[in-house]
């Protein structure tokens, strides 16, 4: 009878345990209690997270008055509060949680209890994911990106030039817009951009890149974006998050991707936490600026040595390598440490969280060899461990192949350095295509330059893989560069599109902008688009005004860019070029069937090339099409070339 009882006890106690954690889970499906939403912490970052992530890890920062001496409790299903971190300020607490592959969707409340027994609730969520990680796929060969200054584009609607806080007052440190000054802001928009991706994509782009569109709330000169002044935000100037979330929805709707342009190394001046910083070493040199930050200008300001090559160099000095790395780029952009932990996660969740926020198609980072170099490694590891499909772009403004090629995923470093990064910018290559062009042919001067420019991707890991651009907002414009003459340009067009690279082009190449008036230039540089504006007399989208080599060129690029979207042989072909013979230079891509053949010419008189020597392409009796005009023509012994300029020919009929 004692055995009997004793396991009907236990039966009891194993069905009211059931019930018990079935109620429970039901319950906390949502949270163990009923949510009253709250929000009087002021600032939480990030502001929402999601669950199903591979890394289980999630730091919360939390900014408020004394609220680092706060107990902390969370009660959320799968929500482990692991670790409070208290900052040297008193008015930050960051969180260590653990999200566990258990873990329910849904809001919960983060209770504080502060010393004086008062308590603070703070409500957070924890969304699905729209997409699995390995559906977050970047760009490639295959892809061209159209680089825009969105200040400069369009302006969609004009009731965000200023935007209004409280009362009506203005909300920004610069409060107007001056289309006559070329540091000022002009108004262009998100949803000006938005209402253009028609146009981006007849071109023949196939993903767009905006520089910065986060808050840069700055007193003046910020319309570029590097100045950010909130990690999480959008620039009201710009538009809003969901005007951001769109733009991207609507560009996936022509299978297109966006790229969006990250700042790891600094921020702006203004950002919020100048004013109260969390630790002793949240930005480099900061006790020298707390000491001078009452009358702060660039005489007190310890600058970047910008002596890129410590990264790599042997034999670099201890003292040169954190002069490249922690000095300030300008007074107005404090460097961030991230050699402080917290920092690191923080700029590391920062990325994260504008992937699955916005549904990027990648990110460029802007002044790759300027942070600290293993956080670099640390940081593009986390993201493409998570999304390994996905694609990161570093700026490497070198004209040595050796050093861009260094920080490219799968390099052969001597020092055991690995970048996790897919790709970064051929400055070398811009240059080489540029020289090779204008310049007098010689033994080594010309087309040669471009030919040995080519040779140097013996060095690269994955030349394909590597960024080449025409220009950005950073450089002349590449009309300038070639002295306004259009051939040229259309040469070295062609040239940077056929290679084996990813492509970008910068906004306006298309109409011939230039910068004549003041070369070198950035203000000029970012010219507003024409048609961007209401009552602008030239409307590059339409054509309305456009002259006739503008047209022309316009017609160029979108042929040019168009055909490139669909050919394989140029995304993932053979290269095979030929040495520069008589002022001409031959590149093939092949792959099948489908053979490119690029065709510089710099001779102004007719000249007859003997295509023998040739023949291991085995083009011989093969009809080509000219991707420009149309014309087809059979390839034979000769080939004769009537005019100084580009020719692309195709096997694909």
């Amino acid at each position: 009878m004692r055995n009997k009882l004793r396991s009907l006890s236990i039966c009891l106690l194993i069905l009211v345990s059931s019930c018990k954690d079935t109620a429970s889970s039901e319950m906390d499906s949502v949270s163990r209690e009923p949510i009253l939403e709250s929000n009087d912490i002021d600032k939480v970052e990030p502001p929402n997270w999601w669950i199903g992530f591979k890394n289980p890890n999630l730091q919360l920062l939390v900014k408020h008055p004394n609220i680092g001496s706060a107990e902390v409790e969370i009660s959320h299903f799968g929500v482990s509060l692991v670790k409070t971190n208290k900052a040297d300020s008193p008015n930050y607490l960051f969180l260590d949680l653990e999200v566990s592959e258990n873990a329910k969707a849904g809001k919960f409340n983060i209770n504080f209890k502060l010393e004086d027994d008062s308590e603070l609730i703070q409500t957070y969520e924890l969304k699905e994911r729209l997409k699995s990680s390995e559906d977050y796929v970047g760009f490639d060969s295959s892809d061209a990106i159209y680089l825009i200054t969105p200040d400069r584009f369009v302006n969609g609607v004009t009731t965000n030039d200023t935007p209004l806080g409280i009362e009506g007052q203005p909300k920004m440190l610069e409060q107007t817009t001056d289309r006559n000054d070329n540091y000022a802001r002009h108004g262009g928009d998100i949803i000006g951009v938005t209402n253009h991706i028609d146009y981006i994509h007849d071109l023949g782009f196939t993903a767009v890149w905006p520089q910065p569109l986060l808050t840069n709330d700055m007193p003046q000169g910020s319309y570029h974006g590097y100045a950010i002044t909130d990690l999480y935000e959008i620039d009201p100037r710009f538009g809003t998050l969901e005007e951001y979330k769109t733009f991207s929805a609507k560009l996936k709707e022509k299978d297109m991707k966006l790229v969006m342009d990250q700042v790891a190394n600094h921020c702006g001046l203004e950002h919020w936490w100048m004013k109260d910083l969390p630790f002793k070493d949240w930005v480099n040199l900061q006790e020298n600026f707390e000491k001078n930050k009452d009358n702060w200008n660039n005489s007190y300001t310890i600058n970047s040595n910008h002596r890129r090559t410590t990264n790599q160099d042997i034999y670099a000095s201890e003292a040169d390598r954190k002069g490249n790395s922690e000095g300030w780029f300008v007074a107005a952009m404090p460097d961030l440490n991230q050699r402080n932990p917290f920092m690191a996660k923080y700029i590391i969740q920062n990325s994260i969280w504008w992937i699955e926020t916005a549904q990027l198609g990648g990110i460029r980072q802007d002044t790759y060899p300027y942070p600290d170099k293993d956080f670099m490694s640390d940081w593009a590891g986390a993201i493409m461990n998570e999304y390994p499909n996905f694609s990161i772009v570093g700026e490497e403004w070198s004209y040595n192949p050796l050093l861009i090629g260094y920080w490219q995923e799968g390099a052969n470093n001597k020092d055991g350095y690995d970048s996790n990064l897919k790709s970064s910018m051929d400055f070398a290559m811009q240059q080489k295509v540029v020289d090779g062009i204008k310049e007098k042919e010689s033994w080594d001067k010309g087309l040669v330059k471009i030919y040995e420019g080519l040779a140097n991707d013996f060095h690269y890991a994955s030349p394909k893989d590597i960024m080449v651009f025409e220009g950005n907002h950073d450089m002349s414009r590449i009309f300038t560069q070639m002295e306004g003459d259009i051939t040229n340009t259309k040469m070295a067009m062609a040239t940077y599109a056929i290679m084996p690279r990813i492509m970008q082009m910068y906004y306006g190449t298309e109409i011939l902008m230039n910068d004549f008036a003041k070369p070198g230039d950035h203000g000029l540089i970012r010219t507003d688009f024409p048609g961007g504006w209401e009552g602008d007399t030239v409307n590059a989208f339409t054509g309305n005004g456009l002259t006739e080599d503008q047209k022309d060129m316009q017609s160029f690029i979108k042929k040019l860019f168009n055909y490139r979207k669909d050919s394989k042989a140029i995304h993932e072909g053979k290269t095979t070029h030929f040495a520069p013979f008589v002022g001409t230079y031959f590149m093939y891509r092949t792959l099948g069937d489908e053979t490119v053949v690029l065709i510089l010419n710099k001779n102004e008189d007719i000249i007859t090339i003997d295509l023998n020597y040739q023949d291991e392409m085995g083009l011989k009796g093969k009809t080509l099409k000219n991707i420009i005009t149309d014309e087809t023509k059979l390839w034979g012994d000769v080939i004769e070339l009537k005019f100084k300029g580009v020719t692309i020919l195709t096997t694909k009929l």
